[in-house]
């Protein structure tokens, strides 16, 4: 394929890489020194994007992917407020959109055991559920669209839970999301279940972006060719 990278950070390098090895062509790689270069008639010599930039641009990147007729995935976080605009335009142009918060094949899984362990907890309401998040200190968005994507797992399951916060809290409707920020640490999220007689915790530690990465090259190589809106669950088959 040929690929546009729209967001040339520490993911679209190793992006880069992972995709070179499976024989695909980068033709487009837009950084914040050749922001210019993010053009329609740019991502139109592209199979497919894949944007992984700021929060403050992802929505504008993503339409312009649209607009340009090329599949675009984006992993980029914290512009969620507009993702329902984006499928929306997507729709509209007949094009494809696969989003995901996390491309790791091992988060997804743990999406999946996160959400089969609530499941089993709902009819427990001893147990008190918390998340923590602990990413690298670059991070722009907190908490972590992954730690969202947990946390909403999670609600769908426990109604007592009617909402997430970013701090402690006291509220049994409150969902707590602890986020920390250290160097190097790519991501860990922790799910724990406390009552008085036990805790129940499970945990996905990533070790470097390679997972990110490979995942979201993936996901561009089931875009390809597709019309809709799609997630990981498909690119997995989960």
């Amino acid at each position: 394929m040929k690929i546009a990278l729209i967001g040339y950070g520490k993911m679209g390098h190793a992006i880069e890489e992972i995709a070179l090895q499976r024989g695909h062509e980068i033709v487009l790689k837009v950084g914040i020194e050749n922001i210019g270069d993010n053009t329609i008639e740019n991502i139109k010599k592209a199979d497919v994007a894949i944007e992984f930039t700021g929060p403050e641009v992802a929505f504008d990147n993503v339409i312009r992917c649209l607009d340009a007729g090329v599949p675009v995935v984006s992993g980029s976080t914290g512009w969620l407020q507009r993702f329902n605009e984006a499928k929306e335009h997507c729709t509209k142009k007949n094009g494809a959109l696969l989003y995901a918060s996390n491309f790791s094949v091992g988060v997804n899984i743990f999406f999946a055991i996160n959400k089969m362990l609530a499941d089993l907890i709902a009819p427990h309401p001893e147990y008190q559920v918390s998340i923590t998040e602990l990413h690298h200190t670059q991070k722009k968005d907190a908490p972590s669209g992954t730690a969202i994507t947990l946390a909403e797992g999670i609600m769908g399951s426990i109604s007592q839970k009617k909402k997430w916060v970013n701090e402690a809290t006291n509220n049994p409707s409150e969902l707590p999301i602890i986020s920390e920020r250290e160097d190097p640490a790519p991501g860990t999220h922790t799910i724990t279940y406390k009552s008085e007689i036990d805790d129940i915790e499970i945990k996905h530690t990533a070790h470097n972006r390679k997972g990110f990465a490979s995942g979201a090259v993936l996901a561009a190589e089931f875009l390809q060719n597709k019309k809709g809106i799609f997630t990981m669950n498909d690119v997995l088959g989960l």
